[in-house]
């Protein structure tokens, strides 16, 4: 005998929860001395909020949403409105097998609402993403498929990021990162930038660190940046 319309909603609705049950959302709220992206500052290095949440599901997929506060495009053209960064994005993570080799695929939209004035060239920018990462290793490549950050003609920019974790004692972490940022169209803008840092978690979800940032650009944002961060 076929289930009836109710029998096929109840086992829907079953199903839905059994989903939900296993689904995962967290986010994180902060405050950091200097908002610094691929060792640009962001924020002229005045401190920044920030904060995200993500919805997780055991089967890989993820999705999210993270913003900070920003000055940088008002520091080019008072005129701009903006002073928010709203970055959404969505992708798949798991491990091939029992390797412990894992990776992490997906896309992010970085979003810059507010109001410019005309000509103003458009700084939103859309990355696609591939990462493996391998016990306290990781590695990184982002490829623009929009002009990157408001620079004409700059689609096919990409960046790859190696970056490295020891806990070194229980809940202290040494990490460190090393980027390259290749901008199409404009060879002379390519740099690399490096990071040495060192966080303390704490069992509430209250995380402290610190870390010395840098790039090889000419009037680089050489800074040590200090960030209080609480997970949820």
């Amino acid at each position: 005998m076929k289930p009836c319309r109710f029998q096929l909603a109840l086992s829907a609705l079953a199903a839905l929860t059994a989903f939900e049950a296993r689904a995962e959302v967290e986010g994180s709220v902060a405050i950091v001395s200097d908002y610094l992206f691929r060792g640009v500052t962001q924020t002229d290095g005045e401190p920044a909020i920030q904060g995200g949440v993500q919805y997780g599901h055991p089967g890989g997929f993820y999705i999210g949403v993270w913003g900070s506060s920003i000055s940088w495009l008002a520091d080019a053209d008072p005129e701009v409105s903006s002073q928010v960064e709203l970055d959404g994005y969505l992708g798949f993570a798991g491990e091939f097998g029992a390797s412990g080799i894992g990776y992490d695929v997906g896309a992010v939209r970085y979003a810059y609402p507010g109001s410019y004035p005309p000509g103003f060239e458009d700084p939103d920018t859309t990355e696609l993403y591939a990462g493996l990462s391998w016990g306290a290793f990781g590695a990184k490549y982002s490829h623009a498929v929009t002009d990157l950050f408001g620079l004409p003609d700059s689609d096919g920019s990409g960046h790859l990021e190696l970056t490295a974790a020891w806990e070194f004692a229980p809940a202290w972490t040494l990490d460190g990162a090393v980027g390259r940022q290749w901008v199409s169209g404009h060879s002379g803008a390519d740099y690399t930038h490096w990071k040495v840092g060192v966080t303390r978690a704490f069992d509430n979800g209250f995380e402290l660190a610190a870390a010395w940032i840098d790039t090889d650009l000419d009037g680089g944002d050489d800074a040590v940046v200090v960030s209080a961060t609480k997970g949820f």
